[in-house]
């Protein structure tokens, strides 16, 4: 991937990080894989900072940030990572991204047992607190 490609991702992902910050803040629910806290991408100061700024938005009130720790032999998300997003009235849609190809969900069906498959997930997965407990001792891991 060109510098250029890998530099466009990275403006617009934090771009979209910017939906966290306005008044009054929409609810946001993550859980994230314990395996992607611990891979360093961008070496161990990148690392350090970005597992900073998940203790930053882990900590904001209108976010809860969860992590399924690496130690369940199964999870509901074992066919890979989805988006739930509650849009006007209530309706909720889904969306996959796999390398680089996005789908869209607005089928009813498809939408409700991706929903609880997100029950399950958040079930299964740490409590916010231990989650961001965890995140901050990797990130410990960097300060000597």
């Amino acid at each position: 991937m060109s510098e250029e490609a890998v530099e466009k991702r990275v403006v617009d992902r934090m771009a979209r990080q910017q939906v966290l910050e306005p008044w009054p803040t929409p609810t946001f629910s993550f859980v994230l894989d314990e395996s992607v806290l611990l891979r360093p991408i961008g070496g161990p100061a990148v690392h350090a900072d970005q597992l900073q700024n998940l203790l930053r938005i882990g900590g904001m009130r209108a976010v809860e940030l969860q992590v399924m720790p690496m130690d369940r032999e199964e999870q509901p998300s074992m066919d890979g990572p989805f988006n739930l997003l509650t849009v006007r009235k209530s309706e909720q849609v889904a969306y996959v991204e796999i390398h680089t190809y996005p789908r869209l969900i607005t089928d009813a069906e498809e939408v409700r047992v991706l929903s609880e498959r997100y029950g399950l997930l958040r079930a299964q997965a740490l409590r916010p607190s231990e989650s961001l407990d965890l995140i901050e001792r990797l990130r410990g891991r960097y300060e000597r």
